[in-house]
């Protein structure tokens, strides 16, 4: 292979990879819209992510609303479903600061939570 060959190879797996990191973002808040829809939006109308008393308040908290509603009702999602959720009502209704959101976007795993069983 020649010289320009490979750089030219290059450059389009680097193009190829940038593209999948921006995009996996969006498929996490479509599968979070998808999870949020099918398990929760039966009780929770978008008024009470608006409330005055909404407990959520940053990032985490949001996080760690998800991960405790989805135990009170007995799902047993994943810390990635978890995020996902998570991601999707921050862009539907917080629009909280992107600090915590890079806990898959970034190729890390989480840290595995004990389950209480």
């Amino acid at each position: 292979m020649t010289v320009s060959r490979k750089l030219a190879f290059a450059l389009c797996l680097l193009w190829g990879t940038h593209t999948l990191a921006h995009a996996q973002v969006k498929h996490s808040e479509e599968r979070g819209e998808l999870l949020y829809s099918t398990h929760c939006n039966a009780c929770h109308t978008s008024e009470v992510h608006w409330r005055k008393q909404k407990l959520a308040t940053d990032w985490s908290s949001l996080k760690a609303q998800v991960r405790r509603w989805q135990a009170n009702i007995g799902l047993v999602w994943s810390e990635e479903e978890i995020t996902d959720v998570a991601r999707y009502l921050n862009a539907a209704y917080y629009d909280f600061s992107n600090s915590g959101q890079e806990d898959f976007s970034q190729g890390k795993k989480p840290k595995q939570a004990l389950r209480k069983y």
